[in-house]
């Protein structure tokens, strides 16, 4: 049976999801850094599309932040270079792209207009998170970034269309549940019972943390580890005892969890500040709807500002980390 495949194409990971007859029917997502490798991103999507049952007859809703990787040096380019990868695999059907606008766009249409369309991912979600809960703020914390968009009436209340808008904007929060260096969230840790200066050599990310608290299981890494050693909780701890420049001999698991702790506090205070960024401007909205990867980083934020706290997993199940793949495809006219 048709229906449609929605693609959410980053720099670290692509996302898709297939709808048909308005049913949400499956979703995935695959670690693939596009600068690495970017042939293979067209077998990627014939593959993922294959993996979930996609034929022919689909159509295909497509959303992307891929543009900002460093392999691009416009988003112009990037922007083409992902609906190139897009029509090359999918050479016979018809694709369209979503806009921050709310608005879908040929391929062409979306090339001739590229910051319409790069980095829109956030705002499909938010359109489909407003069907559910029509006045709230959207919490997703990702592997790499966090949005916090304020939704009143169904619909995105920003006048954010670019990230670097959004940055300006305390909209979107570069800290996410993975891929965020310990040195990028805070400057000091404690170890035993004082504050000591982390390092800034990239020794650990907030993977290790949440790991190493439970709050992520090994398969939730899917990103190389610092230290190239496996995505377990013992190394993990390695990681983080180099933080500050010790290592496991001399740090003790204690220790680490206080390092952990502090980590998982200060990304929170973090994510915080954006909320009640956004509460002073839209002091309607009480509740807030959390998706991603760091979920739990989100509604922790969420109920330190008072806030009641929905989780989109309710609704789509375990396709809401991959948020903005299923909204594209839901959104998709039929």
């Amino acid at each position: 049976m048709s229906g449609v495949l929605g693609w959410d194409v980053g720099g670290v990971n692509t996302k898709a999801a297939r709808v048909v007859d308005a049913r949400l029917l499956a979703a995935r997502a695959v670690p693939y850094e596009i600068q690495r490798d970017p042939a293979a991103l067209a077998p990627l999507l014939t593959r993922l599309a294959t993996d979930l049952d996609g034929g022919p007859g689909d159509v295909h809703a497509v959303t992307m932040t891929a543009e900002l990787s460093q392999l691009f040096r416009t988003k112009r380019e990037g922007v083409g270079f992902v609906l190139d990868a897009v029509e090359a695999a999918f050479p016979a059907s018809r694709v369209r792209v979503w806009g921050v606008d709310a608005r879908w766009r040929t391929p062409d249409e979306a090339r001739s207009e590229p910051l319409a369309v790069a980095a829109a991912n956030w705002a499909a979600t938010a359109q489909v998170v407003g069907r559910f809960v029509a006045d709230c703020l959207l919490i997703d914390v990702g592997s790499t970034t966090t949005d916090v968009i304020p939704i009143a009436g169904g619909a995105p209340a920003t006048a954010s269309r670019t990230d670097l808008d959004r940055l300006r904007e305390g909209e979107l929060v570069y800290t996410g549940a993975l891929r965020t260096p310990i040195e990028a969230i805070t400057s000091t840790v404690p170890v035993r019972g004082r504050a000591v200066a982390v390092s800034a050599e990239g020794f650990a990310i907030a993977g290790d943390v949440h790991l190493w608290r439970g709050e992520l299981a090994p398969a939730d890494y899917s990103v190389p580890t610092p230290d190239g050693r496996p995505a377990t909780k013992d190394f993990a701890g390695e990681r983080l005892a180099r933080v500050v420049c010790a290592d496991r001999e001399m740090l003790e698991d204690e220790d680490l969890g206080h390092i952990a702790d502090a980590v998982w506090e200060a990304q929170v205070a973090r994510i915080c500040v954006a909320v009640d960024r956004q509460r002073a401007r839209h002091a309607a909205l009480h509740r807030v709807v959390v998706t991603g990867l760091g979920d739990f980083l989100a509604a922790a934020a969420a109920r330190r500002s008072g806030l009641h706290v929905v989780h989109l997993a309710d609704t789509l199940g375990p396709a809401a980390r991959h948020a903005p793949a299923a909204a594209v495809a839901l959104l998709f006219p039929s």
